[in-house]
């Protein structure tokens, strides 16, 4: 009688599982053919700039976005990545999930991927509309806009190099979390706009490669429900050097627009607002 295969066998010879059936997401309300027409609605005269702002070099800013109204976060002047938050505007207790977005989508999300909030909320707070990089996977498995590295923060760079430094992505966003009367215990993982990165393939580390984004790219979102958003223009620029390793990066502004659409369209359309989670188990308690 053949021995049965140990659990180690089996799951070296199991194929990957995705982990959840995404096919069963609740479908993006008024369609995919209203949020493809979204990519070029600021070309086609149907969105309308309202506010714009600059993000200065090793800093950050905030920015509220109603609902149904896009932003941009624009590459002006040279490569730059940026690290994003955003918080339901009514409840900073709900902000961006960054591990079940990963979960949901993958490592990197591009235009389609949805932006979740935390539990016990877990709705789209965004959407991506457009992603003027496109850059998908390289042979090493480098990807764009990732969700599986964190901010870069002073506690960690004085861990590695024994000196205070204020100006990390976690500072900045903390200091513009300040401003919008929140606190460091706001800041959360976020969004790596622009930024280059992957898994090494013999060591399975975090790894970085100079950003690809050129003047004139930007992501595009879509608010699903009124936010605060807050992004900080990393210390490391387009991330070409080791964080605590040394060397001066090239840093540089980022630009941000805030559009509304034109006047009906989303209603007329099916579009409203995403609402939080219906559970109601209480947990079995």
């Amino acid at each position: 009688m053949a021995s049965r295969p140990s659990r180690r066998e089996v799951a070296r010879r199991t194929k990957p599982i995705v982990c959840y059936a995404v096919e069963n997401l609740p479908p993006k309300k008024g369609g995919d053919t209203l949020y493809a027409s979204f990519r070029t609605a600021v070309a086609d005269g149907r969105a309308t700039l309202v506010e714009s702002l600059q993000i200065p070099a090793r800093d950050a800013r905030s920015w509220n976005v109603p609902a149904g109204h896009l932003w941009r976060i624009v590459c002006t002047t040279g490569p730059q990545v940026a690290d994003m938050n955003c918080w339901s505007a009514s409840n900073p207790n709900e902000r961006f999930y960054s591990s079940k977005t990963r979960q949901i989508h993958a490592t990197h999300v591009t235009t389609g991927d949805r932006l979740w909030s935390n539990l016990p909320y877990l709705r789209p707070l965004a959407t991506i509309t457009e992603d003027t990089i496109a850059y998908g996977f390289d042979e090493d498995g480098a990807g764009v806009h990732d969700v599986i590295g964190s901010r870069c923060d002073p506690y960690t760079h004085h861990l590695l190099t024994g000196e205070d430094f204020n100006r990390c992505c976690h500072s900045n966003l903390t200091r513009a979390a300040n401003e919008d009367g929140l606190d460091e215990m706001d800041v959360h993982d976020v969004l790596n706009v622009f930024m280059c990165t992957g898994f090494t393939r013999d060591s399975n580390q975090y790894f970085t490669k100079p950003s690809p984004v050129e003047v004139g790219d930007y992501i595009e979102f879509l608010a699903e429900t009124d936010l605060l958003v807050s992004a900080s223009t990393c210390p490391q620029g387009d991330v070409s050097l080791a964080c605590g390793g040394g060397g001066e990066p090239e840093v540089y502004p980022l630009g941000v627009e805030v559009y509304k659409l034109e006047e009906g369209w989303l209603k007329e359309s099916g579009w409203s607002p995403s609402e939080v989670s219906q559970y109601g188990g209480n947990h079995g308690l």
